[in-house]
Order: structure tokens, then sequence, then C-alpha cells
């Protein structure tokens, strides 16, 4: 139907499985219809310094245009809006790639996943069903007796000083669920899971 699809890759070190794409160009006929962005932000810890690419496929097409048009007609846009990051972001950029920066991306990726397993062994002890923070740093959880997701959110804050995201925030679908992040230092980690153990009341 010559749609395009925006991919953000942003997520894709966290992926442990090895029978999922870590790119959308993995699956066949994206480059057709495809492309995908990313970023430093999740994997590297560049959150808030904006350092990021994006990938336009000679091939994609949509509507009426050629192959390669696209692609040309985002390199324009980017010059003609966009002067580029500064010189030390790009270092800093060019730096996680380098075999020292990538083990210590790796190593952040695993540490926030270890987190990830913390709050979801955690919460599962509760009784609450708790899914997720295998593939993604995020935890997701059923909100108790068909409660709403806003009102668990009242709930978790008031009865064990925890926050997190209403699933409604992501949709009509979302509604009936929350979710949670892993992102943090371990022992802020620990702290909102032993809270929520000895206080949520379920």
């Amino acid at each position: 139907n010559k749609a395009v699809i925006i991919y953000d890759a942003a997520y894709a070190e966290y992926i442990s499985d090895p029978d999922l794409p870590k790119t959308i160009f993995e699956i066949e006929g994206a480059k057709e219809c495809a492309i995908e962005i990313n970023s430093l932000s999740k994997f590297a810890g560049f959150t808030g310094v904006r350092m990021g690419w994006s990938i336009v496929p000679h091939d994609l097409i949509a509507e009426d245009t050629e192959p390669g048009e696209i692609r040309n007609l985002w390199y324009r846009r980017q010059c003609t809006f966009f002067n580029g990051a500064s010189n030390i972001v790009q270092e800093g950029g060019l730096a996680v790639f380098s075999d020292k920066g990538l083990a210590e991306s790796r190593a952040l990726v695993n540490y926030y996943m270890e987190n990830a397993r913390i709050i979801r062994e955690g919460l599962r002890s509760t009784g609450l069903n708790a899914f997720g923070g295998i593939n993604a740093p995020y935890i997701w959880l059923k909100t108790p007796s068909g409660m709403n997701s806003w009102d668990f959110f009242d709930k978790l804050l008031a009865e064990t000083g925890v926050i997190g995201t209403p699933g409604s925030g992501f949709g009509p679908a979302g509604e009936g669920y929350f979710r949670l992040s892993a992102f943090g230092h371990r022992e802020d980690i620990k702290e909102a899971v032993e809270s929520i153990q000895a206080n949520l009341k379920l």
C-alpha cells in the first residue's frame, strides 16, 4: 500500500531473545517500506545529550516515488533543518562504539536488566501478575481487582511512595495495566520493591 513504517529501535540492545529481530531490516521487504531511527540514550546512557541516527534505505518508496528519492529528500531535510551534533557529542558517540565503550554500554544494559528481574520477581512475590523485563527494561503488571490504571497509580503512590506509568497513557489497550521502569540505581530499585512488598494492600 506504499505506506512508510518509522521504526524506533532505541531498545534493540536490550533484546536477548535470538529469535526476535534487533532491526526492522531483518524482516524481508522492510527496505522497501521502512525507516529505522535509533539513539544512544537507552543503550549508552546518552539521555538528554541527543545523539542518534536514522537509516533510510535507497530502496524505500512511498506513493509515487522512485527508489532513492525519499532518501535524498530526507538528506536534504536534515541538512536544511539540522546542523548536526556538536563535536564533543560526536566524539562521545564515537567512543561508545570503541571496544571499551561497547563493553561499558553492554554492562549498563545488563545492570538495568538485573534491575528488571528484581522488580518482576518482587512484584510476583506479592501476588501481582507481573511480566516483561526480558527484552526491554520495563515491567508490566495487571492492575489488581480490575482497578483502572490511574486509580492504581494513586494507590501505589499513597501506600508505597512508588510511581510508575499508568497503562492508559499508552492508549485504550493499556487500560488495566501499569508499567514500571528498571532505569535507576540498584539501591532505589530494591527500596521500591521492598516498599511494595511491605505496604501495598491487595
